[in-house]
């Protein structure tokens, strides 16, 4: 497909890596507007694609235009789009917090696809979550979650406040999960682990735990009994757990995440 980038950053370079190791685009399907000349010459150079400082250039011709600036440079970069996006083309916005309402106004154009990816997008294993405008097609949503599978797995939704929810669960999931991590290898080190070997169990055992329960089909709770002996070691360090509050501050987390997602857009 033919594919343009409004801006160059970490998560647009991930889908351009996906999109080409997966055979979706050519590098000369890709052209990525970059203001930053050294992050263009970057780009180039990794990926033999043609990087310019025209955000309507890199539009020029494209089936799908993916907006992936800062939210505080959307407004600039959306405005130069106006009247260069083809009437054909669907714009996917991965820029957080910015509403689809918005970028319909700046653009003038109405093909508009809203995603919430997260962190581990980076290496192939994120989570996007998605809404479309009535304007987009079937073909253009198929084109659309082909590009977001690149990242990992992608879940349609058919209201944009349910991208409010994902910000919260998912997109600011990876943040949760780290500080467990980092309470953990900590907690390693204070009971008498080296750090590294500390490090190193703690990131297996979320890595090896994730994977089990992607793999099963039973409740999180079902699997956590399998590994919960009466009176025993997990049955102690659980109560601990409880009684610090530990799944009412997650739940805390979430909503106020939620919360802070709505004011923002």
């Amino acid at each position: 497909m033919r594919i343009g980038f409004i801006g160059g950053g970490v998560m647009a370079e991930a889908m351009i890596r996906g999109l080409l190791a997966h055979q979706l685009a050519t590098p000369a399907d890709v052209v990525v507007g970059e203001v930053v000349p050294d992050r263009r010459r970057v780009l180039e150079s990794l990926y033999g694609l043609r990087a310019t400082e025209s955000n309507a250039e890199a539009a020029e011709g494209k089936e799908i235009v993916v907006l992936a600036v800062k939210p505080q440079q959307a407004h600039e970069a959306l405005s130069s789009l106006r009247g260069a996006l083809p009437f054909s083309s669907a714009i996917l916005t991965i820029a957080a917090g910015v509403r689809i309402q918005s970028i319909a106004d700046a653009t003038g154009h109405r093909s508009i696809a809203r995603v919430m990816p997260n962190m581990p997008a980076q290496i192939g294993q994120g989570m996007s979550v998605w809404t479309t405008t009535p304007e987009i097609t079937g073909d253009q949503r198929e084109q659309i979650a082909s590009v977001l599978r690149v990242l990992g797995k992608e879940a349609h939704v058919d209201d944009e406040r349910y991208l409010d929810m994902a910000t919260a669960l998912s997109g600011s999931g990876p943040g949760y999960v780290l500080l467990f991590l980092e309470a953990l290898i900590d907690a390693g080190v204070h009971i008498g682990l080296a750090r590294p070997l500390s490090t190193e169990m703690a990131r297996q055992t979320l890595l090896g735990t994730a994977l089990l329960a992607s793999d099963s089909d039973r409740h999180p709770a079902d699997l956590r009994n399998l590994v919960t002996s009466p009176g025993g070691t997990t049955a102690a360090g659980l109560l601990a757990l409880e009684e610090g509050g530990l799944r009412a501050a997650v739940v805390n987390a979430v909503i106020a995440a939620f919360e802070k997602s709505k004011s923002l857009g």
